[in-house]
This record gives structure tokens, sequence and C-alpha cells, in this order.
């Protein structure tokens, strides 16, 4: 009898084993296959693309050599390392000071503060640049306060330090929210002044995440052409030659020489800051206690109106741009209508092209979660592969070294081959939402990596000892203990999806055109009041889909973290 009940159960774990390496291993190949296609082949193309000497393409080293030793390319390479250092210096320091309010001061409604500094990442890089347009430009509502118009060099500067502002306070905001306050205890014991704490404490702890910062800054600047295509003017840089030179005059050859140099700085600075990371150890032992800041009425006053400042010119600089979208006819008519708001009636896309962004972030957001999250469970909490393991971690990595805009070449260039079976995908919302994955695939798998880490491994090995399927344990159990992570991730994705124009210029058809790209052809096309009402739009989606996310997860997060919850009585 004991023979005839031992073989169910032993079929019923070797289908358990059986359907395990079937996630495992079957997962990290199939994700292994995803990561070369959306990432490492059209990278590769993108090379291919420039230095081939076959005609049509880059030219190979010849072509090369002539673009990088001409005059022209000489002054756009200095202008683009002058507008980007210039907005780094700008953004960093300031971006520091904000995060230093919130986390390090007593100041009044952080939480409110916060949200506002946030807005620049829920509209495409164009609506910092549009608002300017409308407060100093030829005809702008403050145009007496500049000597000269906004179009050129400092027009630029500050739509970019706008528009980069809060991915520096994201950083800087982590970094300072790591404090020990026995050390500043100590420091006090010792009667060092906060001055004194601050450089020996605060800085060097900090100093790592400030070089983060001004990299990610210099290289969200240098490969940003949104805002230097409203308000560059005559000053022309990098970022918009290469636009130019794939859209506008066909030359991809020569779009893939610049990117190829575009990719450089995003290289250099990862490579890095990923040496630094690895000098600089930990922040906080194990029995840190967490730091709260002592009263200080002067403290606090004086970064309360550092605060202020900042938020204030935010709020007219957004204000403006949606203002603006519901003006008649500037600056004649001045009397509020929905007019721009007609998008079928004008060029640029109409409302088809703010229906695909929606199902581009709703589609990115969805898969893209899944698939990031699942394939960081599949590298983190699972045995064996190890070389597979890093690999994929590596393909993980790349994208966060690679600009948008050279990213999009490179799905050009491969996806556009001729004698590619994939060349089926070019110009669908298909490859639309592969690529917006791909773009901000390391940002989501970095942040689905940590809350994996906090994870003890004695889960998984509960889940084997019980002959539990592991693809069972992952969707029963990591998948609720996680979920504040994935939803962190599902916003995330949404918002950039909405919001993204640099990966995605180069890929769109008239019928998968996006609304972000739809701001850029109205703004080509003198529509600024109808690029400043597609902008609003985008803003208003991207943050009133951020509160609803936050306010839906509200019960299952109670649900699902009740375990999280302090016991009653304790």
């Amino acid at each position: 009898m004991a023979v005839v009940m031992s073989v169910p159960a032993t079929r019923q774990v070797s289908r358990a084993n059986w359907g395990d390496r079937l996630f495992v291993v079957g997962g990290k190949w199939l994700w292994l296959g995803l990561l070369s296609i959306a990432v490492l082949l059209p990278l590769l193309a993108i090379f291919w693309r420039g230095f081939s000497s076959e005609a049509g393409q880059g030219g190979g080293f010849v072509a090369a050599r002539e673009l990088v030793t001409s005059a022209n390319f000489h002054w756009l390479l200095g202008n683009s390392l002058k507008v980007s250092l210039s907005v780094a210096a700008i953004v960093v320091p300031l971006a520091y000071l904000f995060a230093y309010a919130l986390q390090r001061t007593l100041i009044p409604g952080k939480a409110i503060w916060r949200g506002l500094s946030l807005l620049p990442l829920m509209a495409p890089s164009m609506l910092p640049g549009i608002a300017l347009v409308y407060l100093f430009g030829n005809q702008g509502l403050l145009r007496g306060m500049l000597a000269d118009n906004i179009y050129g060099f400092w027009g630029i500067v500050l739509g970019e330090v706008i528009y980069t502002f809060p991915h520096a306070l994201m950083i800087l905001l982590s970094a300072l929210s790591l404090a020990d306050a026995r050390l500043f205890d100590a420091a006090s014991s010792m009667g060092a002044s906060p001055a004194r704490a601050f450089r020996s404490i605060t800085w060097p702890a900090t100093r790592q995440a400030v070089f983060a910062a001004f990299c990610l800054v210099f290289t969200l600047t240098i490969t940003d052409f949104g805002v230097p295509v409203v308000v560059g003017g005559d000053y022309q840089v990098l970022a918009l030659e290469a636009y130019k030179a794939v859209v506008g005059q066909q030359q991809f050859g020569r779009g893939a020489l610049i990117g190829m140099v575009l990719l450089l700085p995003a290289l250099f600075s990862f490579a890095v800051d990923a040496w630094l990371r690895r000098r600089h150890g930990d922040a906080m032992s194990g029995r840190a206690q967490v730091f709260r800041p002592a009263p200080s009425r002067l403290r606090d006053a004086c970064y309360l109106v550092i605060v202020l400042l900042i938020c204030a010119l935010l709020l007219l600089v957004f204000g403006m741009a949606v203002y603006s979208s519901l003006v008649k006819f500037w600056p004649y008519n001045l009397s509020l209508s929905l007019a721009h708001y007609q998008f079928e009636d004008t060029a640029g896309g109409g409302w088809l092209a703010y229906r695909n962004s929606l199902t581009l972030a709703l589609c990115t957001a969805l898969i893209g979660s899944v698939l990031i999250f699942t394939g960081a469970y599949l590298m983190e909490k699972t045995k064996g592969q190890k070389h597979l393991n890093l690999t994929l971690r590596m393909l993980s990595f790349i994208p966060m070294a690679v600009p948008g805009l050279v990213l999009g070449l490179g799905y050009v260039f491969f996806f556009n081959l001729n004698g590619n079976p994939l060349h089926v995908f070019y110009g669908t919302m298909t490859l639309l939402v592969v690529c917006t994955i791909a773009h901000y695939l390391t940002t989501a798998q970095m942040t689905a990596t940590t809350a994996l880490r906090q994870l003890d491994a004695e889960f998984e090995a509960a889940a084997l000892s019980l002959k539990a399927p592991l693809y069972r344990h992952y969707l029963k159990v990591t998948v609720p203990i996680c979920l504040p992570a994935l939803l962190d991730i599902l916003r995330y994705l949404f918002v950039s999806a909405m919001t993204t124009v640099s990966a995605a210029i180069f890929l769109y058809s008239p019928d998968t055109i996006l609304a972000a790209v739809a701001v850029l052809n109205m703004d080509d096309a003198g529509n600024v009041g109808g690029a400043a009402a597609m902008s609003t739009l985008i803003l208003f989606t991207s943050g009133g889909v951020s509160l609803l996310l936050a306010w839906a997860s509200r019960g299952a997060l109670r649900r699902s973290q009740a375990w999280r919850q302090t016991a009653p009585g304790q």
C-alpha cells in the first residue's frame, strides 16, 4: 500500500521540479533573448551603421575623422559641453539644498514641496521651453525683465535646469535619507559646530551621490533636443544636430556617428560612478539609529525660503504653460478658450496621438512591470546559471548608460534592415512598447532588485522544503510582499512612457504618433498654443494616474502588507 501511495507523490514532486526548471532556466533564457533584441543588437547596429564604409552607410573611419575634425562639429561639441556643464553646475547645488531641506530640517509642508518638485517628471522636456517662450519670448509676459530674448544659450540652460532638477533631487534625497544619529551625537558631544559636522559626516557620506547627480544631469542635458528645439534659436547643439540629420535630412550615417559621440560621455560617467560606488562602501551599519533633526528656527527659515523660491519658479513655469494653453490668441486676445485643445483641427497628430500615448503607457507599465520584476526575481532569488545571471545583469544595466536618442537610432538601424525578419515590427506600437521598456529598464530593475534583496532567502528554502513549486511561491508570497515596489515600477513606467520623446522620435508612423511627438510637431509648425495644450494634457494625465494609483493601491497594500503592521500591545 505504501508503494502505491508513493508513486503519485513522486510524480507530483517530479512535475514540480520540471515546472521549476522551466520557470527558472526557461525564464532566464527568454529574458536573455528579449534583452539581446531590445538592447544589445540595436546598439551593435548603430556601431555597424556608423563605421560601415558601404554606400549609404556611415562612411567608415574616413567619414568619422572628417566629422570630428570639422569646425562645425567643434562648434556643436563646444556648445553642448558648455550648456551641459552650466546646467549641472546650477542644478546639483540647488537640488542638494532642496533635498537637505526635506531630509535634515523641520520645515513645514514637506509633502507639498516634494510633490511640486516632481512636476517636471510628468511633462515632456519641451514644456519648460514652451513656458519660457510665453514668459520671456519676443511677446512674453515678462519680456521687459531681460535685456535680450530667451532664445539661445540661456534659454536652453534655464529650460534644462527645470527639466533635470527632479532627476538630481531623487538621487540626493535618497543619499541624505541615510544618516546615523550616533555620529551626530558624538560630534555634538565633542563640541563640533553644525558646519563642522556637515563637513565631517554629511558631505563624505553624500559626495558620491553628488557626483552621480552631476553625471546624470550632464548626460540628460547633452542628449536632450526637446528644449533646444523650442528655445535654442541659432545656438545649435549635438543632440539637435543628430535629430535634424535623421528626421530632416535623412542622413542616417551622420546621425549614427553623432549618436556614438553622444554615447561617450554617458559611458564615461557611468563607468566613473560605478568605480566610486565600489570605493564608497556602505553608508550605514546595521546598528545605525534614525537621525531626527533638532529644532532650529534660523536654519529652518533659511531653507524654507530656498524651497519656496524653487517651488515658486516651478509653479510659474508650469502655471504659465497651463494658462497659455487656455488663452485664445496670445497676446492680443487673452480671453480663455478651449480652442487649442481641438487637436483635430490642427497639424501634429490630434487626439490620435494622445490615445496612442495612453496605449503606449498602459502597455509599457503592465508588460514592463511583469517582465522586469520577474527577470529581477530570477536573477536574485534562484540558484545556478552563474554566468547567465552575470550576462543578464550586464545587459540590464546597459540602458542606464545609453541615452534615449542613441537607443532610438539603434532601433532604426536594426529593425529597419531589409533582411531582418523583425522588420515587420518597424513603425508599430509593439516596437514602441519594446523600446520604451528597454529605455527605462535599468531604473525599474534597480527598484525591483532593492526590494527583492530585502527578502530572506529562507522564503525560497521553505517553499522547496514543502515541495511547493517555485513559480507558485513567486506569485503567492514574493509578489504580495514586494507589492509596494511593484506599484512604484508601474507608476514610473507609465509616467515615463507618457512623456518620452527622445527614443520614440524616430520610430513612430502616422498611425502610431505619440502625444509628446505631437508637441514637437505642433511647435515646429508654429502652433505653440496647441503644443502647450498637448503638454498640459500629458502633465495632468501623468499626475492624475499617479494619484489614482496611489489611492487605488491603499486597499491592496493594506491587505498584502498587513504582516508589516505592529502587533497589538507592542
